[in-house]
């Protein structure tokens, strides 16, 4: 094909994805494994080769039928340095790199955003986002993240990390604390990590009544370690009280969130994708459109669940292999 191929990583800190794609979008085969959180910097690039060799090889794609290979990756990023800076999720690990020793094993051009970012130029390419200049896609998933196009302009940063709304602050009482240290972070109360903690706070702080009667704690014995974002959100679909006012309750920080993000940004059209969005979107936009107008100055835009499912970053990889930002 003229058009040739392009390789796409969704390298996460669980799993790393790997993909062969066409230009159009079409996404030929796939190939996941649990990312090496073994501590050696090196180790996951090495993986990252691995996989994308055994990609070719069930193919029988030559090298030079490769157009070039796109990452949207975890971070912190460091764009000059072409790696992850001291990743949380990967203890004990100062910096990972990525496109150095990508390009000289695979002889391949390596492009590297970050998995938020490749999520809304798979949305551009490939996703309702096609005729947008100003688009922003949100993930909620085990952290929150944005990508971002303003007037047609994909927004990186310095060091590629112009994106980090997770960590907007919410909470100005800083009642719960982030992943990443700080206090009273929209991650720290709305990602699927974290929701468990903020509905325990709030129980035990009394701000939630309940608890004891609730579907919950029939299912759990009152045991919070058993207690997920999915089981929460599970008992909310099945009409229990508790559950529903803590959803109800997280759909207002994630309308305050998204409120910053419009008043930011002031996109055309938000995106939103993410496991804890993508299998509760009945319990989670609702409330984000109910409220997010109390919040931002700036005119409320669309806001739709991606259609690119669980494979966005994977779309926006391969977009981004083929149209380098």
């Amino acid at each position: 094909m003229s058009d040739g191929y392009a390789i796409g990583v969704d390298l996460g800190a669980t799993n790393v994805r790997v993909a062969v794609g066409r230009r159009s979008g079409e996404i030929l085969t796939k190939l996941m494994e649990e990312t090496d959180r073994s501590g050696d910097p090196a180790a996951i690039s090495r993986q990252i080769i691995r996989m994308v060799k055994r990609l070719q090889e069930s193919l029988n794609l030559e090298a030079d039928k490769l157009v070039g290979l796109g990452i949207g990756s975890i971070g912190p990023l460091n764009l000059r340095k072409g790696g992850i800076e001291k990743p949380a999720n990967i203890p004990g690990v100062g910096f990972v790199p990525l496109v150095e020793p990508l390009e000289e094993e695979l002889k391949l051009p390596v492009v590297l955003l970050n998995d938020c970012v490749a999520a809304v130029v798979g949305e551009k390419f490939y996703g309702v986002g096609r005729d947008v200049d100003n688009l922003v896609y949100i993930t909620i998933s085990t952290g929150i993240g944005a990508g971002v196009y303003v007037d047609g302009h994909l927004l990186r940063g310095k060091d590629g990390n112009a994106h980090e709304v997770g960590h907007i602050v919410i909470d100005y009482e800083g009642r719960m604390v982030c992943g990443c240290g700080k206090r009273g972070h929209w991650e720290a109360y709305c990602s699927g990590k974290n929701i468990p903690k903020y509905v325990r706070y709030m129980a035990e702080e009394g701000l939630l009544d309940g608890f004891e009667r609730s579907l919950l704690y029939k299912f759990t014995r009152g045991d919070w370690s058993r207690i997920s974002a999915k089981t929460i959100y599970g008992a909310a679909r099945r009409g229990d009280r508790f559950s529903l006012e803590a959803v109800r309750r997280i759909g207002v920080l994630n309308a305050i969130g998204f409120a910053t993000v419009v008043n930011v940004y002031d996109p055309e059209l938000i995106t939103v994708g993410g496991s804890v969005a993508l299998y509760n979107e009945e319990l989670i936009l609702p409330f984000i459109r109910q409220h997010i107008g109390e919040y931002t100055i700036n005119k409320v835009p669309k806001i739709a669940i991606t259609k690119l499912g669980g494979d966005i970053v994977l779309y926006g990889a391969i977009a981004a292999a083929f149209n380098p930002p």
